[in-house]
């Protein structure tokens, strides 16, 4: 998993709440399991038209946010069902931050997993970001994670909080897989000694 320390980017405004898990890849996508190649279907509906042609009224159609690599919304981003191909179409995409009130807990969780750094603000200070985000590409926006700040484009430090094991995850760049291959050595060592001592007992690799 890729780390997350530091990020400049362009931010795309999407005021909308109650953003579910079907408006950001609908169901139909779902079909496969790998995590590439769905970016050209995040907000699908949103972004074009039933005979496929793009909305030009929707932000991430607009010359200046389709490098986007983050996002502000509003509440209860993430909603609906639990897949995780919606933190996959985001992150393809190349969103790597959202920003909104709160999140639904699974897709919150989701994105962490995924290398997608979602914080939570207050909504009137999500609505400030958006103002500064209107402005394209003229107002890049920072997000520090060591020091969980949120940099405005005049400067202004916002303050966030993340839990504290969560952060390491991400600065760390370790997902589930890689928290357990930190203890590669340890588990070769009790393979080993188990492989000696119950001989009978047929080992991990073995079985496969």
């Amino acid at each position: 998993m890729r780390a997350f320390t530091t990020l400049t980017g362009v931010a795309a405004p999407l005021p909308m709440a109650n953003v579910d898990t079907d408006k950001i890849i609908p169901s139909r996508f779902l079909k496969t399991i790998e995590r590439t190649g769905l970016g050209r279907h995040l907000f699908d509906g949103l972004r074009y038209t039933p005979q496929g042609e793009e909305r030009p009224d929707f932000v991430l159609n607009q010359p200046a946010y389709r490098s986007a690599e983050i996002l502000i919304a509003h509440e209860n981003f993430g909603c609906g069902s639990s897949r995780e191909h919606a933190p996959w179409a985001l992150l393809d995409f190349g969103i790597r931050c959202v920003i909104a009130p709160d999140f639904a807990d699974i897709f919150y969780n989701n994105c962490f997993k995924n290398g997608i750094l979602p914080i939570r603000l207050p909504r009137a200070v999500c609505d400030a970001l958006m103002e500064d985000a209107a402005l394209g590409g003229n107002a890049r926006i920072t997000i520090d994670l060591p020091r969980q700040v949120v940099i405005r484009p005049d400067g202004e430090e916002i303050a966030f909080d993340i839990e504290a094991m969560r952060k390491h995850l991400l600065v760390e760049g370790l997902d589930d897989i890689g928290q357990t291959l930190q203890r590669a050595p340890a588990i070769d060592r009790f393979e080993h000694r188990r492989t000696v001592e119950q001989s009978w007992f047929p080992s991990v690799s073995a079985a496969f």
